[in-house]
């Protein structure tokens, strides 16, 4: 453990250029900032409208899933001005309350968005969606999900991963060269799921209530990583990307691995 007395952790993301980890405490509404070097955690963004998942743009740039606002958000990351909306409707409907987030290398922007930040509010779509954003459209991934919720890309790129935190299972889509999708398929057959990340040689690491469970990249199960508390998603990140950095309920957690992986 790295700290505890958390409310909910979340959304963990390594941003390379500075050398931190940012994660979410959502009930708080903080986004939390790690120095891995002094150990301090600080708040980087207050007021994060519940931000739960982020990611890292290629620019350096943090997305975040705003529960309470049901949007994507941007903002650059040396700096926390005000985010600037990336998605927040599907053909005139609000989203639900997009829950994470991957971009690819190319700009297009993938994200879940099920019913679990909704709270008291009305919720506009028949369904709880997977999305595509490619900096224009917003277009419709899969609308089959119980509760979609962790996303990913694998390495190259080539394929995307979502869970279901309903229903379980982890479905695959093929992704073209423009970053359109194919129709999904069920990789694993799966507990229900939370969040997850993904190594350079294509293994799935998924947080359950067993723990970060592990599986190859043709959905073969290889093991878990017990965690003291049931974790909610993890990424990698550190000098040679291989700290696996968990966010567990009220504690945020590392292991470290002899596989580096993706942030």
């Amino acid at each position: 453990q790295i700290q505890g007395g958390f409310e909910f952790t979340e959304g963990p993301v390594w941003l390379a250029d500075l050398g931190v980890l940012r994660f979410s405490d959502i009930p708080a509404t903080d986004i939390l900032e790690l120095d891995p070097l002094s150990g301090e955690i600080t708040v980087w963004r207050a007021d994060s409208q519940g931000t739960n998942g982020n990611a890292v743009a290629p620019n350096g740039d943090m997305l975040m899933c705003e529960h309470l606002g049901r949007r994507v958000s941007r903002s650059p990351a040396d700096a926390a001005p005000a985010p600037v909306t990336v998605a927040s409707e599907y053909q005139g409907d609000s989203f639900n309350s997009p829950n994470d987030v991957i971009m690819r290398s190319d700009g297009n922007i993938y994200f879940t968005d099920p019913t679990y930040g909704l709270g008291g509010g009305q919720a506009e779509l028949p369904f709880r969606g997977v999305f595509r954003f490619d900096g224009t459209t917003v277009t419709l991934v899969d609308d089959s999900f119980g509760q979609p919720n962790g996303i990913a890309l694998s390495p190259d790129e080539t394929k995307l991963y979502v869970s279901d935190s309903q229903d379980g299972g982890l479905m695959v889509f093929d992704v073209a060269a423009d970053g359109s999708t194919g129709a999904g398929t069920e990789l694993i057959d799966a507990s229900p799921s939370d969040g997850m990340a993904v190594d350079d040689a294509g293994n799935l690491y998924l947080t359950t209530g067993a723990g970060v469970e592990v599986y190859k990249s043709d959905g073969t199960a290889w093991g878990v990583i017990p965690v003291p508390e049931q974790p909610a998603n993890c990424t990698f990140g550190g000098s040679n990307r291989r700290t696996l950095f968990i966010t567990a309920r009220t504690g945020l957690y590392s292991v470290e691995l002899n596989v580096p992986g993706l942030p």
